[in-house]
């Protein structure tokens, strides 16, 4: 089930609740079929594609022309090594709006690495989405490691989840978003 709306959290601006123009589609259907095979609900033309799926389809024309006109991301699954594909994910650089990490569980960490693997190692600059069974509680993590953008599970209250940014006024480590507050004392 996909969000009608996420939050974005943009480096240097204040939170927000806007419309999610992006469907995530698993990788499923008809193997060797052009990407307009996916079912684009909600009438949506842009689509976060499996990494996996990206890398057996990322030459194909079809595939190309459509992410040329900024209409394909793709997710990285937990257990995606981004490092064993730094030349797709360069490349993927001037293609993908958007990327995705996805928490397949809410208690499973491995995409907050991703998304700072990806903020750190490969300087990345457009958006990184949480996507998958992501709750309230992981907001301010996903914020300080590198996430801009959190598709949350479908119970999770909007309203409380904007809330929890205004949790802390002191951060006490360094993040991609800044330094470190500096306590007067």
């Amino acid at each position: 089930m996909m969000n009608k709306q996420i939050i974005y959290f943009p480096k240097n601006g204040k939170p927000t609740v806007v419309v999610n123009e992006w469907q995530v589609w698993d990788g499923e259907g008809d193997e060797g079929a052009p990407l307009n095979t996916p079912d684009l609900n909600h009438g949506l033309s842009k689509v976060l594609v499996p990494f996996h799926w990206w890398i057996t389809h990322h030459q194909n024309p079809d595939v190309l022309e459509r992410a040329s006109k900024g209409n394909i991301g793709v997710w990285f699954a937990a257990d995606d090594d981004i490092l064993k594909h730094s030349a797709i994910i360069e490349a993927g650089k001037t293609l993908w709006p958007v990327v995705g990490a996805h928490f397949p569980i809410f208690r499973d960490g491995r995409s907050f690495s991703t998304a700072a693997l990806l903020r750190d190692r490969f300087s990345w600059e457009k958006q990184i989405r949480a996507i998958g069974d992501v709750l309230i509680d992981q907001l301010l993590q996903g914020a300080r490691c590198g996430f801009d953008a959190f598709e949350l599970r479908p119970d999770q209250d909007l309203d409380v989840a904007l809330k929890q940014f205004d949790l802390f006024s002191v951060t006490t480590q360094n993040s991609w978003r800044g330094k470190r507050s500096l306590l007067e004392a």
